[in-house]
């Protein structure tokens, strides 16, 4: 069994791209990334100060939008659309979940397609879907990195995915496809998840839900993707795999913390400096 090490990983990229940085700067751009962050949420809060910590390292210029929980929708878009105008950003992402009174779908698509390094604008999501040139959602994006530096090739491999979010379980279906896997995804309303997951070589979750997949739900051998993060009573971290006997049976495994969580930090990074290169042609 091998552990994939996302934050191994992660390191490497977060290297990479600080020298992308100082060749940009070379040529007079400096990457630029917008968060907007709405309430007092305690993990978005977590979550940003992160984001903010890695511009920083990386050598990326980083501003963070904070607004109180009651901030109307056309604030907001107010908000975005200068975002959008303002040159010395190339990225711009909205941290998710917004409150109840604001349309998400309304926020997420007035965000300007070239700036939308979280990909969750139509526009990139319909390129993904396609097989085109687009920006992809973090984590997804972040497994199929781990499978290139684990040297696991996709192709004509059976994946099942479990979750079918916007953010997660529908773009890493695309991905897996663009890479000629064969997608099983499943979800909350499907049919004795085991029998999918059973016969899968890869197994990617993440529905948030603690020892959702175990041991007699994986065959020997298969490769196991573990995306949730929960927290158990006594604040431990874990995810949505029984890692503890799951790992006894497969060939490559996640761990929470430290698999898949670093990498959608390093991907948010990647995808910025992606955007800025965009920009500079």
């Amino acid at each position: 069994m091998t552990i994939l090490d996302g934050k191994k990983l992660s390191d490497k990229i977060k290297t990479q791209i600080k020298h992308e940085t100082q060749l940009l700067k070379q040529q007079g751009i400096t990457p630029g990334l917008a968060v907007i962050l709405v309430g007092e949420d305690e993990a978005s809060k977590v979550y940003v100060g992160m984001k903010e910590k890695a511009c920083q390292a990386s050598g990326i210029y980083s501003k963070v939008y904070k607004f109180p929980q009651t901030i109307s929708q056309d604030e907001l878009l107010n908000t975005i659309n200068q975002i959008n105008n303002d040159d010395t950003i190339d990225g711009l992402l909205v941290q998710l979940p917004l409150p109840p009174h604001i349309n998400t779908t309304e926020i997420l698509q007035a965000i300007d397609p070239s700036k939308d390094v979280d990909g969750f604008h139509p526009y990139n999501v319909g390129r993904l879907v396609a097989g085109l040139d687009s920006f992809a959602p973090c984590t997804p994006l972040g497994v199929m990195e781990l499978f290139k530096e684990y040297g696991i090739d996709v192709k004509g491999q059976d994946a099942c995915v479990v979750g079918a979010s916007n953010i997660v379980g529908k773009p890493m279906q695309a991905l897996l496809l663009n890479e000629f896997a064969t997608v099983d995804i499943c979800h909350i309303y499907t049919k004795n998840l085991a029998e999918h997951t059973k016969r899968a070589d890869i197994v990617i979750v993440g529905v948030g839900k603690i020892n959702l997949i175990t041991a007699d739900m994986v065959k020997d051998g298969a490769i196991v993707v573990d995306i949730g993060i929960n927290k158990t009573k006594d604040g431990k971290l874990v995810g949505d795999v029984d890692f503890k006997n799951v790992s006894k049976k497969a060939s490559f495994i996640t761990p929470v913390p430290g698999g898949v969580g670093p990498m959608t930090i390093a991907m948010l990074l990647k995808n910025t400096i992606k955007a800025a290169k965009l920009h500079l042609k």
